[in-house]
């Protein structure tokens, strides 16, 4: 019981989420559920089948129904939770910090006062330096982070990544995904100490403090629910 109501109010928060971004969101999906259902109801009662055959298409129908909102549920709320921090301080270090898979982020591992940020995410890829802010001055602050981690990672592949819209640059949207393609070099095993070297390092270069403002650092990257 405890299970299904933590997933019912997984549902809920997405939701409350997802229709902040898309008010119209609760009918698209009670028309893409009801659509789908009917064309399988249909189905079932212009085949020349019998009734116990019928009923397991309608149910058929249902599952699939449930499956296709449940997908585009997912999607538009993801949309929506990117709408509403894109633009923020720390947006990408929400992003980040949704990630699946062995992927470890140490958020804000350098800063400036004009609120450019570096985070560090160490995963089966090697090192991922990410940046937001200025791209002029975010790629002068990812060299000097580089810099300073390659002393203690010399051997590790390391990757620069600045977030925005401009040219050679990742959109946040994409940034999760672009992360994931990245080729694997590194075994589970080396992730983990690697991961333990770097977090010495950065309680080593002592970061500057991060800037207040806007950092929606609880920001979840909403999934679908599960059926």
């Amino acid at each position: 019981m405890a299970g299904r109501g933590k997933w019912i109010s997984q549902i809920r928060q997405t939701y409350s989420i997802a229709k902040q971004g898309d008010p119209r969101i609760g009918w698209i999906l009670a028309g893409l559920f009801l659509g789908t259902l009917a064309i399988f109801v249909v189905v079932a009662i212009l085949l020349p089948v019998g009734t116990i055959t019928m009923w397991m298409i309608i149910v058929l129908g249902f599952s699939t129904a449930l499956l296709v909102t449940s997908f585009v549920f997912g999607r538009r709320a993801e949309k929506a939770a990117y709408g509403a921090i894109a633009g923020q301080t720390g947006a990408a270090a929400a992003v980040l910090d949704s990630l699946r898979g062995g992927w470890f982020t140490t958020p804000a591992v350098a800063v400036t006062k004009n609120e450019d940020l570096v985070h560090l995410v160490v995963g089966r890829p090697g090192v991922v330096l990410v940046g937001e802010g200025s791209p002029n001055r975010v790629k002068h602050l990812l060299s000097n982070t580089r810099r300073k981690y390659e002393r203690w990672a010399p051997e590790t592949p390391f990757t620069e990544i600045i977030v925005g819209e401009g040219e050679n640059e990742v959109p946040l949207p994409k940034l999760q995904r672009t992360l994931g393609k990245m080729p694997k070099v590194m075994r589970p095993g080396e992730v983990t100490e690697l991961r333990n070297r770097l977090e010495a390092a950065t309680k080593a270069n002592s970061p500057v403090p991060i800037p207040k403002g806007p950092m929606p650092r609880n920001a979840r990257m909403p999934r679908p629910p599960k059926m």
